[in-house]
């Protein structure tokens, strides 16, 4: 999206367009019925334009911001000092949806991270108050692909030290220490979306490609599995790490794994910030075991963009291009994170359809014509279900079809049903202990 500092908000009504309405069950017990015009959706860190499109085709109201303090933002998820609270919210990697700021969510219907990663949020309490999270695990692996693949090269070459060299008015022609990388061998660890484009786009600059991952995963082209992270570490000239941030990849490379790669190779990390332990990267650098590398994430990162507000052990270091996070941020990958987002919450929203959340039960069912759908988020506990089917019997509630899908945690039932008895078994529903949250679209 654009990189110029947007504070709008947008309100469209469209007449004449089907009206879905909403009835959420809140802390305090009462219902509010919403009609689409009156959906409000926030938008945080320069959310891409097609999303914003999306969400005001529907007659939602859009308000977009650069960035809110976190007393701004619980305005406006509970709806105070004059802000309406809020149904949906868009964030990208700098805002974290902690169990504080959730608790706070007095309408919030679900969240969607324009991202791939959604660590930085707090998912298991999202999905027991009944928010599923979406997020985008594909848009942007091209991009950050291909940045590593540009990394790889550049620090065969020494390009960035090359570049800063003549920028400041030097001329130093070398070609001692550079090499081409044709026919040497890449170590991924990591083989998922990001990893494996990474392989398919290094076979094809001639690299030999060893991976690891913890589960066994389809090669593709003629690269090779090996049994251990430590057999990729020996076997490579050059490492790229590609793993999700969990306590087991918490400093999976330091000085120990680090030893185990050939003098003279190179590290490479657009993971997470704390899969390598920038200390013992900064030292390898600098006692030259380590020819070159590259970072585009770190264990702190700035909340802001701005002079002056970035530091890191690996400052400064020959041939180590840092990256202020931007694996995924091209144009053709923020538009592409903005539509398949947009669109799942939208789904969300109009029709309770969850495929795709990253802490909820997945349901993905085509509503019946005619029917009102009612949505029950409750405890995933023994019972339940017999109990909401006693309860809709009891309210008179005529079936069409339901489907019901469960989590450790969590329960989600979609039961679409004549639409005469859809007051009724709202009232029915909202009696069990278990449930959490119901809303009926009709």
């Amino acid at each position: 999206g654009s990189h110029a500092d947007r504070d709008r908000s947008r309100e469209k009504r469209r007449r004449g367009s089907r009206t879905t309405s909403i009835m959420i069950r809140v802390a305090s017990h009462t219902d509010t019925r919403f009609p689409k015009n009156k959906i409000r959706v926030l938008l945080l860190e320069n959310v891409h334009d097609v999303a914003v499109k999306a969400f005001e085709s529907q007659g939602f109201q859009v308000e977009c911001k650069v960035a809110l303090s976190e007393a701004e933002l619980i305005e406006r998820l509970e709806g105070s000092n004059g802000h309406e609270a809020i149904h949906a919210i868009g964030v990208r990697s700098k805002t974290a949806l902690d169990a504080k700021l959730l608790s706070k969510a007095k309408r919030l219907l679900c969240a969607g991270c324009f991202c791939i990663g959604t660590d930085n949020h707090d998912l298991p309490v999202a999905a027991e108050l009944g928010i599923p999270i979406f997020n985008a695990p594909f848009s942007n692996t091209r991009s950050v692909a291909e940045l590593v693949i540009g990394e790889i090269i550049a620090v065969s070459r020494q390009l960035l030290d090359r570049s800063t060299e003549c920028h400041r008015g030097a001329w130093f022609k070398v070609s001692k220490g550079c090499y081409e990388v044709r026919g040497k061998t890449l170590g991924i660890i990591g083989y998922g979306h990001v990893g494996s484009q990474v392989s398919v786009l290094a076979e094809g600059l001639g690299m030999r490609v060893v991976y690891y991952d913890v589960v066994p995963k389809l090669a593709l082209g003629n690269a090779v599995q090996l049994g251990s992270m430590e057999e990729v570490l020996r076997q490579s000239l050059y490492v790229t790490m590609h793993v999700p941030q969990l306590p087991t990849t918490r400093n999976l490379i330091t000085a120990t794994e680090i030893a185990l790669m050939p003098k003279g190779s190179y590290l490479l990390n657009a993971s997470r910030g704390d899969v390598v332990n920038v200390d013992d990267f900064a030292t390898a650098i600098k006692e030259m075991h380590l020819a070159g590398g590259s970072a585009d994430v770190f264990p702190k990162e700035p909340k802001k963009n701005g002079e002056a507000v970035f530091d890191s052990p690996l400052c400064g270091l020959p041939n180590m291009i840092l990256t202020s996070h931007i694996g995924g941020s091209t144009e053709e990958a923020q538009e592409a994170i903005g539509v398949e987002v947009s669109n799942a919450i939208i789904k969300f929203i109009n029709t309770g359809i969850t495929y795709g959340a990253v802490n909820f039960p997945e349901v993905d069912i085509v509503q019946k014509p005619g029917s009102h759908r009612l949505l029950n988020v409750h405890k995933n506990v023994p019972g339940v279900l017999s109990k909401v089917n006693t309860a809709l019997c009891d309210a008179g509630v005529n079936i069409v079809q339901q489907q019901l899908a469960t989590s450790d945690q969590v329960g989600y039932l979609v039961v679409d049903m004549n639409s005469e008895s859809s007051e009724e078994a709202l009232r029915a529903i909202r009696s069990l202990e278990a449930s959490t949250r119901t809303r009926v679209l009709w």
